[in-house]
């Protein structure tokens, strides 16, 4: 693996971003190409043979820029179209692993709350991590429809956005629910909204964290981290427009 190669990232759109902001915060020397393809998201309203078509161009793309190891910085991607991807690249592959393990373990009530897509919901990885990882715990699951369209749009704080919220997350809070699964990399755009609306004591699980350290751990195993004396460079592309996108990226690099 060529160390001083970047770090390919992927998503439906700009959610991914959520994921690269850990990458970035774990392994700070490492240069990263990010690609949003903001022109065909959500994913979730796509085909599975759509979502494997457009991962792998993707995916080629990252390729061609030298990228040693990609993160599928998707929920829905990964649930369709890491398998695939596996099989028809030689590089390693990250995606999405649902927080389930971490909440069920948590969990005081025996029940908690997974947000994400239909997409994600309907995907073979999420039911076998589901029946493997949370046996005795209550699953209590609501599709997040709109979301992923509000974050794109820059609307992650808003009054719609907090309107929805309340109708996904209103009937897991009565259920009694102490830990919360966000199923989507969009969705950590939206914690400033929904911890106005979940009690204090119910627990907020973003995976990004652990993606992040998954993508170190695959670094150090091959050989691959970048040497520290140097300054990473970051590079972003969109399918769509790059207004939202431009605007993220400043923001959450201080800018």
């Amino acid at each position: 693996m060529d160390k001083l190669a970047p770090i390919g990232v992927f998503d439906s759109g700009i959610g991914g971003l959520s994921v690269w902001h850990e990458v970035r915060a774990l392994l700070p020397h490492e240069p990263v190409i990010y690609m949003a393809d903001s022109d065909h998201a959500p994913y979730g309203r796509h085909k599975p043979e759509e979502i494997i078509q457009y991962s792998e161009e993707i995916s080629r793309f990252l390729l061609s820029q030298g990228a040693k190891i990609i993160v599928i910085a998707c929920n829905t991607a990964t649930g369709i179209a890491i398998e695939h991807l596996r099989r028809i690249f030689n590089v390693p592959f990250v995606g999405m692993e649902p927080a389930i393990k971490p909440a069920a373990e948590k969990s005081l009530t025996g029940q908690i709350g997974v947000l994400a897509t239909a997409q994600t919901f309907e995907a073979e990885h999420f039911r076998r991590t589901k029946s493997r990882l949370a046996k005795d715990v209550e699953i209590n699951i609501a599709i997040g429809d709109g979301l992923v369209e509000l974050v794109e749009q820059g609307k992650a704080i808003s009054e719609e956005a907090r309107s929805l919220l309340h109708s996904y997350l209103d009937p897991m809070v009565s259920e009694g629910i102490d830990q919360l699964v966000l199923g989507c990399t969009h969705y950590p755009f939206l914690i400033p909204v929904i911890r106005e609306i979940v009690p204090r004591e119910i627990t907020i699980h973003n995976p990004s964290p652990a993606v992040a350290k998954q993508v170190q751990r695959i670094l150090i195993q091959s050989n691959g981290l970048h040497p520290e004396q140097d300054q990473a460079q970051y590079t972003f592309h969109s399918s769509g427009s790059r207004e939202v996108l431009d605007n993220m990226v400043a923001k959450m690099l201080g800018e």
